[in-house]
């Protein structure tokens, strides 16, 4: 696909302002770090969200991914290019490790979940659908699920979610098809249809 001289120009530009924030950043400055959580702490709460399905937990997520950048950054490390893919790096290590820490789940991933949520129909058939997808991404690999949910949830390019999780092009590519695969033998075929 061929990409436009406009497109790439801002890309570039994009990128170059990204890499002025993290030098700010690597020193410590204060509007620099502020400006990294009020651009990127938003799509980290959606992405932990989304894959923790709680909102306390969320938040959780978010405040320690930004501790340990702040920590990694007072000891010299961190992110050295990419300032959003390190976040989602740490955030996903995190939520992998909350589910290491935490017994799986028993519920079975039929359509018979009890709905106890009094909310109207509609409401309650949405939530159930969440529900079904989130328990099918947990039986997927770590990685799988987070290129699932940085593609499709998201919005992220494959060049991205790249940089995000630190694999080639060509892994990325491969963990969607083998997870998209995965999903389709766990969720029921109308679940594909909507």
């Amino acid at each position: 696909m061929p990409v436009s001289l406009g497109a790439f120009v801002r890309h570039n530009k994009q990128m170059a302002d990204e890499k002025i924030l993290l030098n700010r950043a690597r020193q410590l400055d204060t509007t620099a770090l502020a400006e990294i959580y009020d651009t990127c702490s938003p799509r980290l709460y959606r992405y932990a969200w989304r894959l923790l399905g709680d909102e306390a937990t969320a938040e959780d997520c978010v405040a320690e991914t930004f501790r340990r950048l702040l920590a990694a950054l007072a000891d010299g490390r961190g992110p050295r290019d990419y300032i959003q893919a390190y976040l989602y790096r740490t955030a996903h290590n995190w939520i992998t490790d909350y589910y290491r820490r935490r017994p799986a789940a028993q519920d079975p991933l039929s359509d018979n979940l009890p709905d106890t949520d009094p909310s109207p129909s509609e409401s309650a058939e949405m939530r159930l659908q969440q529900s079904r997808l989130r328990r099918a991404l947990q039986e997927l690999t770590p990685d799988q699920r987070q290129v699932l949910v940085l593609k499709y949830l998201e919005d992220s390019t494959n060049e991205e979610i790249a940089h995000s999780i630190g694999k080639p092009l060509t892994a990325v590519k491969a963990l969607q098809h083998r997870a998209l695969a995965a999903l389709r033998k766990l969720l029921p075929p109308e679940e594909w249809m909507r």
